[in-house]
């Protein structure tokens, strides 16, 4: 059995309130036990305060958990080494404005110990990868918020990751960019590159997820492959071809004799951003 790039073994993070006035201990992550599969684009979800951001940083190094251990590729994640492997984007980069985009990729290359006809053709590639190959001399004070998010997911990957962690890659982005960095996690997914995605944009998680985690008031309450837990396990579809409508009251026996035949069977599917609703307003009304 291959290591997986993300293991999560039973993690808590408590934070002290800042305030005087309240009492007690904020339990953001409670008991959380979670793994990422190599190769595999992974989408952590959950509504605001339900501790996924707060693991993100606890598997990147920089908050500290209160108990439990995480590991990257069979590495502890505390241990500086282990972050070699990977690519982060934040929610909100921020970027030297008076830097072009390829002076900024080449930035991180440096920064990355990269130099030389290494780094040059390192950034070529990056810049073609992403798309901005015609704004690379650009400032990036200049860009829109989707070439901002490309030229992020370029910085990510200068290093050349195993494992490509993305908050909100799509936050404020219009629905082209969007499609477009949809795509780019895609050909990450084909170059064997795994990705840890947290998004409020549900139907594009619904689009490039192979697995979901759902959290809520710091518990993963659901975990799974995608089409298994959005299936609808009381129904069953069929799908047809060559079939009349008398056909359909004895639909097996009748449609092999008849010249027809089933196309497809599965089960029907809800939409993703329908079953995290749903999810969520269970555990609201648990408690």
């Amino acid at each position: 059995m291959s290591t997986p790039a993300i293991s999560i073994q039973n993690l808590t993070k408590e934070f002290t309130p800042p305030s005087m006035f309240q009492r007690g201990k904020i339990t953001a992550v409670r008991d959380l036990n979670l793994n990422v599969e190599a190769g595999h684009v992974y989408g952590l979800l959950g509504p605001n305060g339900s501790g996924k951001s707060t693991t993100m940083k606890i598997v990147l190094g920089l908050v500290t958990p209160t108990s439990g251990r995480t590991f990257i590729f069979g590495r502890d994640s505390r241990d500086v080494e282990s972050r070699e492997a990977v690519g982060f984007l934040p929610e909100n980069p921020y970027f030297y404005k008076f830097l072009t985009g390829k002076e900024t990729v080449e930035f991180y290359g440096k920064l990355c110990g990269l130099g030389g006809k290494m780094l040059e053709d390192r950034t070529k590639e990056l810049l073609a990868l992403v798309g901005l190959e015609d704004a690379k001399d650009r400032r990036v004070g200049g860009y829109s918020k989707g070439m901002l998010q490309r030229i992020g997911l370029a910085q990510a990957l200068v290093q050349e990751p195993r494992l490509l962690v993305l908050d909100e890659p799509t936050a404020g982005v219009d629905p082209t960019g969007s499609h477009q960095i949809r795509d780019l996690i895609l050909k990450f997914k084909e170059r064997g590159i795994t990705v840890l995605l947290c998004s409020h944009l549900l139907s594009q998680v619904q689009e490039i997820c192979d697995r979901i985690g759902i959290m809520h008031r710091g518990s993963l309450v659901r975990e799974g492959q995608l089409d298994q837990l959005i299936s609808i396990e009381n129904q069953t579809e069929l799908v047809m071809e060559n079939v009349t409508p008398e056909l359909m009251a004895d639909i097996r026996s009748r449609i092999a004799a008849a010249g027809g035949r089933v196309v497809g069977e599965g089960k029907p599917q809800q939409n993703l951003e329908r079953y995290f609703l749903d999810v969520t307003r269970d555990e609201n009304s648990k408690s």
